[in-house]
């Protein structure tokens, strides 16, 4: 399947040396992967939505001091769950707890906003962070309901868990680059804890290259009748928020609306879960969210880095957004009973393999351009990236959903211009009918998402208009 295909050069037992291969190191299974997947417990992370349910409203703007119910309470289990993995794992992790103090439509009050946050720092790449995020808070019908039980189940005790679950997991493990495994409160209000933890990434310089966000990713009984345990959706940006009146003007000239880092990161994912997570397909949906709606990974792109939401396939209205009730037999309310825990296994499993097949891959290339206008061949350049022992160059038809053809390229054998820049030229293999990119590889095989050429493409942070 073409689809599968994808990235064919991505994970590989390790080599013997570390001299670029003159064939690309294979990459069709990496066994370490398998295993982080398959210790996913479903058990745990019933524990955890268990335990969420227990403080009876998660609202933003509800009770921060008792020990056993609101926010406040929340926070500090989840603060102390932390806590127990890093010392499980040798004090790995640091912790952090980033806050801001809001008012708006919906906090009509001064109301502080607190995420709270796990960092396992990268060996030998720290700058480079990967982040997994799920929101703590939780709401009935009326929005402004602070006292009522909220148990938040599904949305997004699930997310919640998916979070707590990967790091326990992924703890165990180090990584090149730096894993951020965040806790977000005030979605709810107005994604103010997204806001929050991508202003402390820019504050603090992090080079985001994906943040998974993960919210209603526990039910598998839609409102429509569907019953689909086997299917996550995965919600993917077009355009970059960031691009300026030019750049869009340039794109919609020279093609590239489908090849945000978002995007390219999400067909990335799409590659792991045949391999790795039984009995799950990833469902590519080309928009930011869902129609009209929105998540934390909205404030990380706002911010200019890629990002993406996972989703259970078919949502049930009567469980999100509202108050517990029972009305003719029918089960209203985000209740436990929503959330089926061996299909959010799945997902989690996926969100902790996606998460450590970036952090062993080597960074995404930078300042990938194309030429050949007026020749039957292209000429894809890139500027070389450390830890890459080679390069894979992409392309496929301007209609097709995924990559389809690639090209092996050792570091050592591209040509570098004067400026430092690595290059190959693909042969009759006409610029005006394909679209192309550049991911890179390391030794054990591990590569990245694909880097489409141009401003839309790069996994670069792209600076907001408002910073310049």
């Amino acid at each position: 399947m073409r689809a599968a295909a994808l990235l064919t050069a991505l994970i590989a037992l390790p080599l013997a040396a570390w001299a670029a291969p003159a064939t690309p190191p294979a990459a069709d299974f990496h066994p370490g992967l398998r295993h982080i997947a398959q210790a996913v417990s479903p058990a745990a992370l019933q524990d955890t939505v268990r335990t969420l349910v227990g403080f009876g409203t998660r609202h933003t703007l509800s009770e921060t001091a008792s020990n056993t119910r609101g926010i406040g309470a929340a926070r500090r289990w989840v603060k102390s769950r932390f806590a127990t993995i890093s010392t499980d794992c040798g004090g790995c992790l640091q912790i952090i707890t980033p806050a801001q103090t809001f008012t708006g439509p919906r906090i009509p009050r001064p109301t502080e906003v607190q995420d709270v946050v796990a960092i396992l720092r990268g060996t030998s790449d720290p700058q480079r962070v990967i982040v997994i995020t799920g929101h703590l808070d939780s709401r009935v019908t009326d929005i402004m309901n602070s006292t009522s039980d909220a148990p938040g189940a599904d949305d997004d005790g699930s997310g919640v868990a998916a979070v707590i679950e990967a790091v326990r997991v992924l703890s165990k493990y180090r990584f090149p680059a730096t894993l951020v495994f965040a806790v977000d409160s005030g979605e709810e209000q107005g994604l103010y804890g997204g806001k929050v933890l991508a202003g402390y990434a820019v504050a603090h310089g992090w080079q985001v290259e994906a943040d998974l966000n993960n919210d209603i990713i526990g039910g598998i009984s839609g409102e429509d009748g569907v019953i689909d345990n086997t299917t996550v959706r995965l919600f993917a940006q077009g355009l970059k928020s960031t691009l300026t009146p030019q750049q869009v003007r340039t794109l919609n000239y020279t093609g590239g609306e489908v090849d945000s880092p978002s995007r390219n990161l999400a067909r990335f994912i799409g590659t792991l879960a045949p391999r790795y997570v039984d009995n799950l397909h990833v469902r590519l949906v080309y928009r930011t969210d869902r129609y009209q709606r929105g998540g934390d990974q909205v404030e990380f792109l706002d911010a200019g880095y890629p990002a993406v939401r996972f989703t259970e396939r078919s949502e049930n209205y009567t469980h999100e957004h509202q108050d517990v009730r029972k009305v003719n037999g029918q089960q209203y309310g985000d209740v436990l009973a929503g959330v089926d825990f061996p299909y959010l296994a799945k997902v989690t499993a996926l969100n902790a393999v996606a998460m450590a097949a970036l952090a062993r891959a080597p960074a995404p290339p930078a300042g990938v351009v194309i030429s050949g206008a007026v020749t039957v061949d292209t000429t894809v350049r890139r500027q070389p990236v450390p830890g890459a022992v080679g390069y894979r160059v992409w392309w496929r038809d301007t209609t097709a959903p995924a990559w389809q053809h690639s090209r092996w390229v050792p570091a050592d054998t591209a040509a570098r211009g004067r400026d430092g820049a690595l290059s190959i030229t693909l042969d009759k293999v006409n610029i005006d009918d394909w679209f192309f990119g550049v991911s890179s590889v390391s030794a054990d095989g591990y590569a990245s998402p694909v880097v489409f050429p141009g401003p839309n493409g790069d996994f670069a942070r792209s600076v907001p208009a408002a910073e310049h």
